[in-house]
């Protein structure tokens, strides 16, 4: 008889950790307390980065055993305003793909849920599951531990496949917007990493440069949004249960790019499971230094971001090869050693990035 694995939450690292197990020849079983996956997003279109690793993340995601049944769109072009200038960044291969989240035909949700029960993983709807009943802990951000917020809409539209990037702190303050477009489908919406009382005024002024700049329509608009959070120390395991994705402290502190990481985690806590290894270890190597590097990365965003982030945006356009610069930036390197220790003066008192505050 197949030992069953329970799992507390239905997003992309909970429905990965089953699919891995449940062709393993495991019992998966992910308890989801809405009526179905995706329930929290309302059809944004969000980024899955691929430049942080040398692997394309979709050849990535099918090494794990998942297949690419939901919409996927390549962009291998960014353009970034901040109001008064533009920058456009190139790729010599897609730097993300764009795809859609919540509980419609197409979007990621929606495909690894028709995977999961392909596999025959038991999905139980409106049936939450405490923490400690559960194997692997998959249930989403951490509230108290929150770096930063969107809001924006989603909306039909004639404007052809384009992604655009403002950063402007008043329209959003430490952070970027964006306005994207794939496939007659748009999203624009505001982020914000401090200040979240001034995200309505924000996400207005989002609009109104984004319509000087670019010519786009809305049609039926409807709102989204959410929040990101982050743990510098992420919590792999808490007594018996394992923690993957943002359950465990994981994102992208930068820009919030953390779906890829998400999935893979889901996939290393299945891989333990299966081969009787330690999921702390795999994770710590796979991820830790990652998110020292992402923290460090919010920190230089912030300090050198003078002129409405053009000193910044200079700089990454002066690099030969624009992927290989994002590359550089989200894996540990020289600099982001010699500033950890500035970062961590000047963001620790702002953000609360450790569990049960043990620093």
């Amino acid at each position: 008889m197949a030992k069953t694995i329970k799992i507390l939450g239905g997003g992309p690292s909970g429905l990965t950790a089953a699919i891995v197990l449940q062709k393993a020849g495991y019992q998966a079983q992910v308890h989801e307390k809405n009526h179905d996956v995706g329930r929290v997003f309302y059809g944004d279109l969000q980024g899955l980065e691929n430049w942080s690793e040398e692997r394309d993340v979709l050849d990535e995601f099918q090494a794990l055993g998942l297949a690419i049944n939901f919409d996927c769109t390549p962009f291998s072009a960014l353009t970034v305003f901040n109001g008064e200038k533009a920058w456009p960044f190139t790729s010599s291969r897609p730097g993300f793909y764009l795809i859609r989240r919540g509980a419609m035909a197409g979007s990621l949700d929606q495909g690894l849920k028709e995977q999961a029960l392909a596999a025959g993983v038991d999905i139980f709807f409106n049936q939450p599951l405490a923490p400690a009943e559960a194997d692997i802990v998959a249930s989403g951000p951490l509230v108290h531990h929150r770096f930063a917020i969107d809001k924006g809409f989603v909306f039909k539209t004639s404007l052809p496949d384009a992604a655009y990037g403002l950063v402007n702190d008043r329209a959003a303050y430490k952070g970027y917007a964006y306005l994207l477009a794939a496939k007659g489908y748009g999203c624009l919406c505001t982020v914000l990493f401090d200040n979240f009382s001034e995200v309505n005024r924000c996400l207005a002024e989002t609009e109104r440069l984004f319509k000087k700049f670019v010519d786009f329509d809305m049609e039926e608009p409807k709102p989204v949004g959410g929040l990101g959070g982050f743990l510098l120390a992420p919590v792999f395991q808490d007594k018996q249960q394992l923690l993957v994705g943002e359950a465990a402290g994981l994102q992208d502190m930068l820009w919030g790019f953390g779906i890829r990481t998400a999935v893979l985690s889901g996939a290393l806590a299945a891989q333990s499971l299966i081969e009787g290894t330690s999921y702390q270890e795999l994770a710590r190597r796979r991820f830790l230094d990652k998110q020292k590097a992402s923290f460090v990365n919010r920190y230089l965003w912030e300090r050198f971001g003078r002129n409405n982030y053009s000193h910044i945006m200079d700089r990454i356009d002066r690099s030969r090869d624009h992927r290989k610069f994002f590359h550089d930036c989200y894996n540990l390197n020289l600099l982001h050693r010699l500033a950890y220790p500035f970062a961590f003066h000047s963001l620790k008192k702002r953000y609360n990035l450790f569990s049960n505050d043990v620093q």
